[in-house]
């Protein structure tokens, strides 16, 4: 087999890190969400995730402010809200009410939980070294939600240029870690 070059532009398309996710953010009453794939687990106790939330959006500058949001993961039903929620700005639209979405009350944070989320991950802000360089913020989980009755849920992988891939069949394997 011959392998040939892949554009260095496309590279993420490669290493797509897990399932897109809804963040939501308050400030003053007004609660915002934007549509987030860049992000990564790195720890496990306490839980804490790396997230690329670009620089000239509403959530990153509520996310300065505030230092809390919830990461809310939609399933493939969710799919056009998505997508519509990545194609507009908070700043000129309630998305809530737009795509027909429930906030409801976080339990740690002020931010809002998405109801129709598969889960709901409560973090605040534990680090901002790399956000003027890299836009880049970790966030610990101080709580976390999932909806019991979704016993295998389908969950949108952002590929890039509109594409997605949903999670589907899971495998199991032998594993010696605890």
């Amino acid at each position: 087999m011959t392998k040939k070059t892949f554009p260095l532009s496309k590279v993420y398309r490669l290493l797509e890190p897990g399932p897109v996710v809804l963040l939501t953010t308050s400030h003053k009453g007004k609660a915002n969400i934007m549509t987030q794939s860049w992000h990564t687990m790195m720890e496990f106790e306490p839980p804490l995730v790396g997230c690329v939330i670009g620089g000239r959006s509403l959530s990153y500058e509520v996310l300065l402010k505030t230092k809390e949001c919830v990461l809310n993961i939609p399933t493939l039903e969710l799919a056009k809200q998505v997508v519509g929620i990545g194609n507009c700005s908070g700043r000129k639209v309630d998305k809530f009410s737009k795509f027909k979405l429930t906030a409801q009350p976080a339990s740690q944070v002020s931010a809002p939980l998405i109801a129709e989320c598969y889960a709901n991950l409560e973090c605040k802000v534990v680090d901002t070294r790399m956000v003027n360089k890299y836009a880049f913020f970790v966030l610990e989980v101080v709580q976390a939600w999932i909806d019991p009755t979704q016993k295998k849920p389908r969950t949108l992988h952002h590929q890039g240029r509109g594409v997605f891939m949903v999670a589907g069949e899971t495998i199991k394997l032998p594993s010696k870690m605890a």
